[in-house]
């Protein structure tokens, strides 16, 4: 399947997106394409040039790092391409597909594919046996970042433990630039890293909502059990959620409210009355969406210290998870209800 677009100065761009793997997803669009001739040099393009190899023999270092860097562009589009050799280009098209997980009947035919699967027996056999990369580097990280999530799929939540720092760190940065991409001021990227969520390890709750019991991770969130930088000193009557993150790559939709209904039910577990949260006062969209699903705008904080990232306006949201709760969980419920004036 080959999807061509056209330019006035470019006769083969194409992308890359649009095939089926053999497990039922669909491999994104508009993320990878091929082209026949060179972009031209721009501010915003990063470009990565890679020493000609005029044999695949020789090509492999460059055909291992072409994989790492398209594999390691989290969030923005990636084009390559080869001045010299068309097969070249069609190879590395062919040996993605491949380690997404594409049949390889239904990857194009091409002379370069060919002279791999005569020698090695099939595209993923060459890049595992010659790249070295049918591996945790780069086969899982490509799936991540070029095919859609999984139709339907069931997800498991376990507590999150110290060899999830680094997935936590890249959900947490993925999320910010998706929210930029999409206008929503909330987070930026690099604000927290490794020490945070060790941190969080130390003095709260870390989960993690994975596909399946040993599936790849589709999001995370933090549970705390006290919040005075947003609600003040407070009676233990509550949990707060804090950093609902997913792999957009990853999460089948409505992974959020899934990862929140379990949240609530932790809370409930606990024998507390009402799960809260904090978001943005000027993020409309946010706000809308933890309606959506049952949180209530009760307060407003309007000075919450964010850390590094500094002092904003915080809108103060939320939800009862225990049918009968405790006479002081009511009280404090319907103080704030009446004042409305936030802490």
């Amino acid at each position: 399947m080959k999807s061509h677009i056209s330019f006035e100065r470019l006769h083969d761009f194409r992308d890359v997106g649009g095939h089926v793997t053999e497990d039922g997803r669909t491999v994104r669009r508009g993320q990878l394409y091929r082209s026949d001739a060179r972009i031209p040099e721009h501010p915003p393009f990063a470009h990565h040039h890679l020493r000609d190899a005029h044999h695949h023999e020789d090509g492999v270092r460059e055909l291992r790092r072409a994989l790492e860097l398209i594999a390691s562009e989290e969030s923005e589009p990636v084009v390559f391409h080869c001045p010299a050799d068309e097969d070249r280009t069609e190879l590395l098209a062919a040996l993605v597909l491949a380690l997404l997980g594409v049949a390889e009947t239904d990857i194009v035919q091409d002379f370069a594919h060919a002279r791999t699967t005569e020698r090695y027996g099939s595209l993923r056999a060459y890049a595992a046996q010659v790249l070295g990369a049918d591996d945790e580097l780069v086969s899982a990280a490509l799936r991540r970042r070029l095919l859609e999530p999984a139709a339907g799929a069931e997800l498991a939540f376990r507590r999150g433990v110290e060899a999830d720092i680094p997935v936590l760190v890249r959900l947490r940065d993925e999320a910010a630039r998706w929210q930029i991409a999409q206008g929503i001021a909330q987070w930026k990227p690099g604000e927290l890293g490794e020490e945070h969520f060790r941190a969080r390890l130390a003095d709260s709750e870390l989960w993690i909502a994975t596909l399946g019991p040993d599936g790849p991770v589709a999001g995370a969130w933090e549970l705390w059990w006290d919040d005075p930088a947003a609600w003040g000193p407070q009676p233990p009557v509550a949990g707060y959620v804090h950093r609902l993150m997913t792999d957009r790559a990853t999460a089948p939709a409505g992974t959020g409210r899934r990862m929140l209904a379990h949240a609530e039910r932790r809370v409930r577990a606990a024998g507390r009355g009402l799960c809260r949260l904090d978001c943005r006062a000027n993020n409309p969209r946010l706000r809308a969406y933890y309606a959506s699903a049952g949180y209530e705008v009760v307060g407003e904080q309007p000075s919450k210290d964010g850390g590094v990232g500094g002092r904003f306006a915080a809108a103060l949201l939320e939800k009862r998870v225990l049918d009968a709760v405790p006479e002081r969980v009511a009280a404090e419920h319907a103080r704030r209800h009446a004042s409305r004036s936030g802490v």
